[in-house]
């Protein structure tokens, strides 16, 4: 009787747990899309911990055509151009701990990948900052994008 017990423990451990995991980090949505397609992108900021999150940075990877660029009222944002096509963005914001704030854009997928693998980092008051990209163990799922093959007709 007592090994059940622990099972749906585990499992109602698990299903508390894994919501406030999935938003620990910064995340680029939506996680699917085709290559080639146009694509409306979602950068999820929560801040960490008990520090406020003061920026985030996106380096727009090489065959992503951002066509345009949603400024949140009231927030701030930095753009890095080579020539006319956007190659990195910075959001300038003032989150505090319990609360996340999201940004937009509109973009095309590169045609010939099977992913994109979004670089971000993040930045906090107290002067620290986090690659959200890469880990010890590889590239966070949060900040991948798996392209479909496009359809041809």
């Amino acid at each position: 009787m007592k090994r059940p017990n622990c099972f749906v423990f585990a499992a109602a451990v698990l299903f508390v747990l894994l919501p406030a995991a999935a938003l620990a980090h910064v995340s680029v949505w939506p996680r699917e899309s085709t290559a080639g397609a146009t694509e409306k992108y979602v950068v999820r900021v929560p801040a960490e911990g008990k520090v406020a999150s003061k920026s985030v940075e996106l380096e727009v990877p090489e065959g992503v055509l951002i066509e345009v660029l949603a400024v949140p009222s009231g927030w701030k944002q930095e753009v890095k151009r080579d020539g006319n096509r956007i190659v990195g963005i910075t959001w300038l914001m003032d989150i505090k701990p319990g609360e996340f704030q999201e940004f937009s854009f509109v973009a095309r997928n590169p045609k010939d990948k099977a992913q994109i693998i979004w670089k971000l980092r993040q930045n906090f008051a107290d002067g620290t900052s986090v690659d959200m990209t890469n880990t010890p163990a590889g590239v966070r799922p949060n900040a991948t994008t798996k392209l479909a093959p496009m359809k041809t007709l």
